[in-house]
């Protein structure tokens, strides 16, 4: 790159100066290419002044340039379309006269692991400008230059819009697992089947259980209890055992202090926190809104690095971070382990059908979740994963995964307490967390359908990925064939690139000899 191109750096003015800022010369960071991809830029999002520009090492890039950015990360390219500077993360090229700039950009684009070999660092990879001139490039006639940027950009630009196609596809693909997600989570995607069983059985009266239904209808019986109940039965129910279970740990209590229960202790029963019902949406005949508190049992997991006695005993076990409970699944990738107390141990194992939920960190992880499946034996949650234990098995923990990672997200985020940089979550808000709850029977059903269009939806979206790494596959194939000189014939008649290569040198040779002596600093060159 050194034979071609002068090597520029770049520099940030002093930020303790206000005056050096808000100027009118473009200014670009690393920071405003990330996530850029168009192939010119004219600026980016701060502009400095002229003292700021006398006064720090940033340099006039002409029209034409090709920034590339030097570390955090390495790689990003663009071409100047009017004179710009940059900050330090640059070293950017401006080309000799008879080198194509969109030539140029376009194998800097394929150069990435060229410059990475030559950085150095501990902290982030940073390529010096000297490092910088040593990139190999692939030097062409100017005539196949030419026709090398025509073929590649036709061919490109094909390949592009196939990929924003495959994008768009891919944001629809997301947002129909949404709807369908909701959809299900409030009753609507089996709204066929409750108007096909009702027509079948007209004389069909919610609430039965399937005793009482099968005695007036005995050919008809199922075997099933919860077969004809609504949902505001099995949340009866559900909260029947919730207080057997209250009531039984409590009677233990008393049995191992060697007590016996005192007069109206059933009394002290914590009664389960009531959802705000005021501004949720209208459920299907047979449905209710309950809190999670109902639902089941909520707790919070071991924090890390808690000081105990020497004395406790603690031995090492799996556990669970944030960073393994996604929004609708768990990366296992990493399972780290902590030592805990046996009693933490017994409290915190955690167990099939457990549905967790994180704390938060930035706004995006609050309520975030999935359920476990055992899929690590003896595994623990640390205190920024909340877990709900359903009370009853006929509450599905998918269902209420599922809806705290559609509807809940925002609700969390609403309810979450915010700080500068983050949210979070506490049990009291856990609590509150209303759920829909529909009859048992529906939410199998449910369930059942939901799996079949998510399977569907699932081949969808990895169709859709791996034809995106596909495309990702070709552009690398495109730029490797345009420059080993595949892409395009060559013409005999070009001048040679040697000869090209030394008039270059020539020229600059002679530009060198002639410069005079000149401050640091160069002029607008507009």
């Amino acid at each position: 790159m050194g034979d071609v191109a002068d090597v520029i750096g770049g520099g940030t003015p002093s930020t303790n100066n206000p005056s050096n800022f808000d100027g009118e010369i473009p200014w670009i960071t690393p920071a405003d290419m990330s996530g850029y991809s168009s192939k010119t830029i004219s600026g980016g999002a701060r502009y400095i002044s002229e003292q700021g520009l006398d006064g720090s090492g940033a340099r006039w890039l002409p029209q034409g340039s090709v920034l590339f950015s030097s570390r955090a990360p390495i790689g990003y390219v663009a071409i100047a379309s009017r004179p710009v500077t940059t900050n330090q993360g640059f070293k950017s090229f401006v080309p000799a006269a008879g080198l194509n700039s969109d030539y140029l950009y376009y194998w800097l684009t394929s150069a990435k692991q060229h410059a990475e070999a030559l950085a150095s660092g501990t902290t982030f990879l940073e390529i010096s400008g000297a490092k910088s001139a040593l990139i190999p490039f692939p030097c062409a006639p100017l005539a196949e230059q030419t026709r090398i940027i025509e073929k590649l950009e036709e061919l490109l630009s094909d390949l592009d819009a196939g990929v924003a196609e495959l994008k768009a596809a891919q944001k629809k693909l997301g947002q129909y697992r949404q709807s369908l997600l909701k959809a299900a989570v409030e009753g609507a995607l089996t709204a066929e089947w409750r108007a096909a069983r009702k027509a079948v059985r007209p004389e069909l009266v919610e609430g039965l259980d399937a005793a009482t239904y099968s005695s007036v209808h005995p050919s008809t019986g199922s075997g099933r209890t919860d077969e004809y109940e609504t949902g505001a039965q099995l949340l009866q129910r559900i909260l029947t055992e919730r207080r057997a279970r209250w009531e039984a740990k409590q009677t233990l209590k008393f049995a191992e202090q060697g007590k016996p229960p005192p007069k109206d202790w059933q009394r002290k029963y914590p009664e389960p926190v009531q959802p705000d019902t005021s501004n949720l949406p209208e459920l299907p005949e047979g449905w209710v809104w309950a809190s999670l508190d109902m639902l089941g049992e909520i707790a919070s997991g071991v924090a890390k690095g808690t000081k105990r006695d020497a004395s406790v005993q603690v031995r090492e076990v799996p556990y669970l971070r944030v960073a393994n409970v996604q929004r609708g699944f768990l990366d296992l990738s990493e399972v780290k382990t902590i030592f805990a107390t046996e009693r933490d141990i017994a409290e915190l194992t955690l167990q099939a059908g457990d549905v967790l939920f994180n704390e938060g960190g930035d706004r995006d992880k609050l309520g975030r979740g999935w359920l476990w499946r055992d899929e690590v034996a003896n595994c623990i949650h640390q205190n920024h994963v909340f877990r709900m234990r359903p009370y009853l098995p006929e509450l599905l923990p998918e269902l209420i995964s599922h809806h705290g990672n559609t509807f809940g997200k925002t609700w969390f985020q609403n309810a979450g307490k915010q700080t500068t940089n983050l949210a979070s979550i506490n049990m009291t808000m856990l609590r509150m967390f209303p759920v829909p709850l529909g009859p048992a029977s529906e939410q199998r059903e449910l369930l059942s359908q939901l799996e079949l269009q998510i399977e569907n939806l699932n081949r969808q979206e990895q169709a859709v990925e791996l034809s995106l790494k596909q495309s990702a596959a070709q552009r690398k194939n495109l730029l490797k064939a345009a420059f080993s000189g595949q892409l395009v014939p060559q013409d005999p008649d070009d001048e040679p690139a040697s000869v090209l290569l030394e008039r270059i040198r020539a020229e600059r040779a002679e530009h060198d000899a002639a410069k005079k002596p000149r401050s640091r600093k160069a002029k607008d060159p507009a």
